[in-house]
């Protein structure tokens, strides 16, 4: 072979493997986006509309829609919704409760206030391991106050002030009685929560609510309002998208849209990991799924196991009294919202009522 034919059938089986290459590129198509929810999707702050996308368009098992209703109906809920990545997937209200009608949050508003703590740390007006007494003033308990200066705004948000809960929602110095010493004891006590609603008023130089509309309820487009339904506490009202918004606002780590509200990761992840040594399912105010162990109000009795065995187990959710609900499932990209009266327990924070209906969601949803 002549070195000109050499080169001549070398051309010719390049241009052969480039034509194959070529053709083989035009076989190739792009992939197929099989969720059409997969871009997050924020609602208008002034408006009611919301995007909303059907189980169907999921792929979800609406065979299971019957029997979620039937429950939600039979424990007396009020008002239920789900979002998939902030898009509505489902929407049901009872009774003559409607989608402008407002309820208490319970003790799922917590977490407004862990999340108000985080925003007020974040703008250099407090640290959460500060003193709790620069904050509320000497002698804001009854015990001594070497006992009370070692307790801190942390401890406040992980439930482990040390302070006896017998006298749950009070606020006064009489009723706040040292037990133990900060940190070394889980116990659900609102009268310390309640204070760090004080906390963030001295540390801002305005009342707590103007803060926290401020600061957190105009910028996601809330409704809603506090208010002290016995003369101690302080209690979230809203409509049932009001709470959806916050949770979308957490889905996305602190984030609405383009909008930072809380840019601080560490204090983002705090709230929605275990916080302390004595109670692996809380947070900052906020209940975790997935732990190996957990504590229940009014009990110092420690349980094996997850919180919700039938949740995903990255579930972290806000639960207040007479089962009002908030569950954030990130990996699920979901929001889950239950307002209503109670559903048969009676409990101040998780009940068996929440397995329950996570049983039911499994089917519908098939994680």
């Amino acid at each position: 072979m002549t070195k000109r034919s050499y080169y001549i059938i070398l051309i010719l089986a390049i241009s052969m493997m480039i034509g194959c290459s070529s053709n083989n590129d035009e076989d190739i198509e792009d992939p197929i986006v099989d969720d059409p929810s997969a871009d997050l999707y924020f609602p208008p702050l002034s408006s009611s509309t919301w995007e909303t996308i059907s189980p169907e368009e999921l792929g979800w098992n609406t065979d299971a829609t019957m029997a979620l209703n039937t429950l939600l109906e039979e424990k007396n809920t009020k008002a239920f919704i789900i979002l998939k990545n902030g898009r509505i997937a489902m929407e049901s209200y009872f009774g003559s409760f409607t989608r402008d009608s407002i309820w208490y949050w319970a003790s799922a508003g917590k977490t407004l206030t862990a999340f108000t703590v985080g925003i007020a740390q974040e703008n250099s007006l407090l640290s959460i391991d500060d003193p709790s007494s620069q904050y509320l003033g000497e002698g804001w308990t009854s015990a001594s106050l070497a006992q009370e200066n070692v307790i801190k705004v942390r401890n406040q948000l992980t439930m482990t002030s040390g302070l006896n809960e017998l006298f749950f929602d009070c606020v006064t110095p009489e009723c706040l009685r040292y037990t133990a010493d900060s940190g070394t004891r889980w116990a659900y006590h609102n009268g310390p929560y309640t204070l760090l609603q004080d906390v963030v008023s001295a540390a801002a130089g305005t009342s707590f609510t103007d803060y926290f509309n401020a600061e957190l309820r105009n910028r996601i487009g809330m409704n809603g309002f506090w208010l002290s339904t016995n003369g101690s506490n302080n209690v979230y009202f809203s409509n049932a998208r009001s709470m959806a918004r916050f949770g979308l606002l957490n889905l996305n780590m602190g984030i609405w849209e383009e909008t930072v509200l809380l840019g601080d990761m560490e204090y983002i992840t705090s709230m929605s990991s275990t916080s302390q040594g004595l109670n692996q399912s809380y947070g900052f105010l906020w209940w975790l799924n997935g732990k190996d162990s957990y504590r229940v109000p009014g009990s110092q009795e420690q349980f094996n196991g997850f919180l919700i065995p039938n949740a995903p187990s990255g579930t972290y959710a806000g639960l207040g009294k007479n089962d009002q609900k908030l569950y954030i499932v990130p990996d699920q990209g979901l929001v889950v919202v239950r307002m209503g009266e109670d559903a048969g327990e009676d409990q101040a924070g998780p009940s068996s009522f929440d397995n329950e209906l996570w049983g039911l969601l499994r089917d519908l949803i098939g994680y």
